[in-house]
């Protein structure tokens, strides 16, 4: 990805987003699928992960806009299961993508779940590549689209596999990867709604600059965000602070946000207007897509070795708040696999929150290395460190404080008004 040197620290990034049309029997343009590439000349997507989808997320809605993408047409948005399931937000309005649940996914009740739910919120959702007798067939009753690969099915199994989803008359049908004339015109004859393929049109990439938030703001945004008691103020300064941030923010209020009907030009109306919830949802997708490949289990192990570290120094009348940042920015470190010296150099800390993460001194240096300690399984240190008592309990206090707060900083977005854009 070519970038450059900006002022301020930030860096000039090009952002790309692939789309391809999808056309009707009449050979007009419904609708775009927005794909993830990671250059200008990219001809396939590197992942299908939920990293490359929460990129296309925040480069359709904050870097491009979706009128600049797709005008007034559909979107199709490819999803992975932490989307569906709820482990990462869904931030925009139910009326603004189709939501295309890639061939990977594996179908579980939890699945299920999750797309009934986003089906009851108002999403219209499509399943890829779909293949009769799989396990995916459990979603047909849910998705309003199915796509089916004309690529490598053969014409017997093709017709089989329609005649399967004409058994829900309300499934309309794309047929994808038509690369030849015959496939296309196969595709007409078995009565097919809407056709995707090269032979009708390549993926265009569409590239942009775009300021990369800088590390130090991030890092300053996720202990805001993680703290026990959010202080809007602060989430709202911090912010302000890093002109990538809050241009996406603003393109992503502008653009997505539910029931709005005027524009924003404020973080702070963007934060009245969307709430708090619905602005952590848009602001933790944009950290998760720019700072790290982490996964949910990563991140959870964080934030239990920052509120254990509250905890364990809060009975040793010790700061809570001071140790908690000292735990949370350990975790990072150790995420990026990098020094805390490095990650911390230009971070305003206290000489007590440095000195502990860096030298592992003084009373909060102590706390961290009771938590690694109990990390590591050695419990009998730990207890003879501090002298608590029931450091079981403590831990599982830390584990449920820390489902919960990601389950609200990662959680599904405000449901949005019904009705889904659609071919």
């Amino acid at each position: 990805m070519t970038s450059s040197a900006a002022a301020n620290g930030d860096e000039i990034r090009f952002v790309h987003v692939g789309r391809q049309p999808i056309y009707d029997r009449s050979g007009d343009v419904i609708a775009y699928e927005l794909l993830f590439r990671d250059a200008s000349d990219a001809e396939n997507a590197s992942q299908r992960s939920a990293q490359a989808t929460s990129r296309v997320i925040i480069a359709a809605f904050t870097e491009f806009g979706l009128a600049e993408l797709a005008g007034s047409k559909a979107c199709f948005v490819n999803v992975t299961r932490e989307f569906l399931v709820g482990d990462l937000p869904v931030p925009f309005d139910a009326n603004q993508a189709v939501l295309e649940i890639i061939e990977t996914v594996h179908v579980d009740d939890t699945v299920v779940a999750g797309v009934q739910s986003l089906v009851d919120r108002g999403f219209t959702l499509a399943l890829d590549d779909f293949v009769r007798g799989t396990e995916s067939e459990r979603l047909l009753d849910l998705v309003t689209y199915v796509k089916i690969d004309m690529l490598d099915s053969d014409a017997t199994e093709a017709a089989e596999t329609v005649r399967r989803c004409r058994e829900f008359p309300h499934l309309q049908l794309i047929a994808e990867r038509l690369e030849t004339e015959d496939q296309l015109q196969g595709a007409m004859e078995l009565g097919f709604e809407f056709f995707q393929g090269h032979v009708l049109g390549r993926p265009h990439i569409l590239s942009k600059a775009s300021l990369s938030p800088t590390r130090i703001g991030r890092l300053q945004l996720i202990a805001a965000l993680s703290a026990t008691e959010q202080d809007l103020d602060e989430v709202v300064t911090l912010i302000s602070r890093d002109p990538a941030i809050t241009y996406r923010l603003l393109q992503a209020t502008n653009a997505a946000a539910s029931g709005l009907s005027a524009r924003v030009s404020s973080v702070r109306d963007a934060a009245v207007l969307l709430g708090t919830d619905t602005l952590r949802q848009w602001v933790t997708l944009m950290l998760f897509s720019d700072l790290t490949e982490a996964t949910e289990e990563q991140l959870m192990a964080t934030m239990i070795r920052a509120r254990l570290c509250q905890l364990v120094a809060e009975d040793a009348g010790i700061a809570g708040g001071a140790a908690f940042t000292v735990g949370l920015l350990s975790g990072i470190a150790d995420l990026l696999a990098e020094s805390t010296g490095d990650l911390i150099s230009q971070l305003p800390l206290s000489a007590a929150v440095a000195e502990a993460l860096t030298d592992g001194i003084g009373d909060l240096g102590q706390v961290l290395s009771v938590v690694r300690a109990y990390e590591q399984g050695e419990p009998a240190a730990a207890l003879r460190m501090v002298g608590i008592e029931n450091m079981v309990s403590t831990y599982l206090s830390a584990v449920g404080w820390s489902r919960r707060t990601l389950d609200g900083a990662l959680g599904t977005a405000a449901a949005g008004a019904s009705g889904a854009s659609a071919p």
